[in-house]
């Protein structure tokens, strides 16, 4: 990959943005919702449900993003939802409502900013995977797992560092927080547009640097329409296996902070989850290189496999928060942590790498904007069924209904060990497999 030094010269940009990316997505997607409840005046429920109404929206938008990319480019469709995303996070600084300032604030300002930002933030997701997906075929797994580190990265720097910052240095005052990501986006806006590429070709190049296409796109480009998508069996395996795992990301993500608060010892009292924070950490730095081991697993022995290891390691933060006693379990914590690092990071990285197994290069964006629109319909209302389960005491019930959909992600995983990758020609694993 590095031997070409103009290729080496995008790969290191887009790795060191690919971080920044997932940071971005995984802090504003649900994680900023345990902050804000932390800190809010509002009530739990109705800030949760102005992400839910976000989820809701996202489904459609994730296909019109899709499509945007194909049609547009990915770069001019990603840095005008980056600026939405910076606006956005400005109105939740100017809406207050803060505890610490009374209680008084904007709703309907916080409301639009919020929901804003939830519907912007799909960008830097979408557009990394993407891009990835351009750039790389021998490496994809690998690259993957490196820029997917932003994801656990911001349960350690953000929702951890950030809550305790906010808390015992800002006044539980978030404001400064929100302001500082805001200017954050609008310099990695910029920068998108000045070093990045959508195609290695556009810059000369080929994939992974190669001096050759990729032999297994020896054919001609096709990009699949809806129902081409839906009439494939590979596509529903994807939407039944993924949407199950993404579903369970959305609901023990969202529902965190709330789960660690009902465990106090009054009613809103935040020093559980102020503990849990901490161990959350701990736990996080423990499994952060997990992202890239997912990463690597990819290119060494197939997406599908790799996917099995992932759905198991998605049991870690189920059962990590299930099982907390009343006011908290130290060792819980830190399983919860590290499966919360599994999580986030790897599914962010094998669920682009299994698209791009099951579909190819070229196919990767018509394939994957109606798979993640339909995989979106399900984890839209995780979250707000997790914080309403668990705000009536139902916490038990809640995580079983995850565990079961985990176990049904998983089953069906198995049922595609005989798929065979559509990029096999230029991949490492299938090389050595043929030998």
């Amino acid at each position: 990959m590095f031997r070409d030094k103009k290729f080496g010269m995008y790969a290191i940009a887009f790795m060191i943005l690919g971080v920044v990316f997932m940071f971005m997505y995984s802090g504003l997607q649900n994680d900023q919702i345990n902050i804000i409840n932390s800190f809010t005046a509002w009530d739990a429920n109705s800030t949760q449900s102005v992400m839910m109404w976000g989820n809701y929206a996202c489904i459609l938008l994730t296909f019109v993003y899709g499509t945007c990319y194909i049609k547009f480019g990915v770069r001019k469709t990603m840095i005008p939802l980056m600026i939405i995303s910076a606006l956005g996070c400005l109105g939740i600084a100017a809406a207050d409502g803060l505890k610490a300032t009374g209680g008084q604030g904007n709703w309907v300002l916080f409301w639009i900013s919020l929901f804003a930002v939830r519907c912007a933030c799909m960008s830097f997701q979408m557009g990394g995977f993407m891009l990835c997906a351009n750039w790389f075929l021998r490496y994809r797994g690998r690259v993957m797992g490196i820029i997917t580190l932003g994801s656990p990265l911001f349960s350690v720097v953000g929702t951890s560092g950030m809550t305790t910052l906010i808390a015992k240095n800002f006044g539980g005052d978030y404001r400064p927080f929100y302001i500082g990501i805001a200017v954050i986006i609008v310099v990695i806006a910029i920068l998108t547009g000045l070093l990045l590429r959508d195609y290695p070709e556009d810059a000369g190049l080929h994939p992974d640097g190669a001096e050759i296409a990729p032999k297994s796109e020896e054919g001609d480009e096709v990009n699949l329409t809806v129902g081409q998508v839906l009439k494939m069996g590979k596509a529903w395996q994807l939407i039944i296996s993924f949407g199950a795992f993404q579903f369970i990301i959305n609901a023990c993500m969202g529902s965190m902070a709330t789960r660690f608060i009902v465990l106090g010892s009054s009613a809103g009292d935040i020093s559980v989850w102020l503990t849990a924070v901490k161990w959350l950490a701990m736990g996080a730095i423990i499994g952060i290189p997990m992202s890239y081991v997912f990463g690597l697993l990819d290119d060494k022995i197939g997406s599908v496999k790799t996917s099995i290891i992932l759905g198991l390691t998605e049991f870690l933060p189920i059962f990590g928060l299930m099982l907390q006693p009343q006011g908290g379990s130290v060792p819980l914590m830190v399983v919860w942590g590290f499966g919360v690092a599994c999580m986030t990071g790897g599914v962010p990285t094998m669920h682009p790498c299994i698209t791009a197994y099951c579909f190819g290069r070229r196919e990767y964006q018509s394939a994957n904007r109606i798979i993640m629109a339909i995989q979106l319909i399900p984890s839209a209302f995780a979250a707000m069924m997790m914080t309403q389960l668990i705000t009536s005491g139902k916490a038990t019930q809640a995580y079983v209904i995850l565990a079961v959909v985990c176990a049904i992600g998983i089953i069906t995983m198995f049922t595609m060990l005989k798929m065979k990758d559509a990029n096999a020609a230029d991949r490492d694993y299938a090389a050595k497999q043929a030998e």
